[in-house]
């Protein structure tokens, strides 16, 4: 979606609302698909004493499996996005500044870009998930499994002594 800010580009006070959605479907992150609903992308664009500035916050729930388990859950995902959209640049180094072109600015690839920016590293299905047991692959979540813990062979004289 594009959004056209010459009419609050030389308006302080003025303000663009908008809301709408996209689809991300296409997306790969990890090997996988994850964002299979619609992308909510709602904010506005505000004249500020010359400088118009744009919040944005895109919300979805994405499809993800845990890192530790496998477990396949819907993970809610909202992040927050924010620049200052400029006619000229006078500085490439400024990452919160955004060039418009021919007034407007694209706001689904900046929502598209902040979304893959803010995802995170690794996903779990709660923040103490125990995942598979290295040696049988059993669920820990579920209970502890049946195969017996080898001993570190440096202990093995510990052991016996335990025994």
């Amino acid at each position: 979606m594009r959004l056209d800010v010459r009419p609050i580009l030389y308006s302080p006070g003025k303000s663009l609302p908008f809301d709408f959605e996209m689809d991300l479907s296409d997306l790969t992150l990890n090997g996988r698909k994850s964002v299979t609903r619609p992308v909510r992308v709602r904010g506005d664009a505000v004249n500020r004493a010359d400088m118009v500035q744009l919040t944005m916050h895109i919300s979805t729930l994405l499809s993800a499996a845990c890192d530790r388990c496998g477990r396949e859950f819907d993970l809610p995902k909202e992040t927050e996005y924010f620049c200052i959209l400029t006619e000229e640049l006078h500085n490439d180094e400024d990452d919160d500044l955004v060039l418009l072109e021919d007034g407007a600015v694209d706001l689904s690839e900046l929502a598209r870009a902040a979304l893959i920016l803010d995802m995170d590293t690794r996903t779990l299905c709660k923040e103490d998930c125990k995942g598979l047991c290295p040696r049988c692959g059993a669920d820990l979540n579920l209970g502890p499994c049946s195969c017996r813990k080898e001993v570190d062979p440096r202990l093995a004289a510990l052991a016996k002594l335990l025994e």
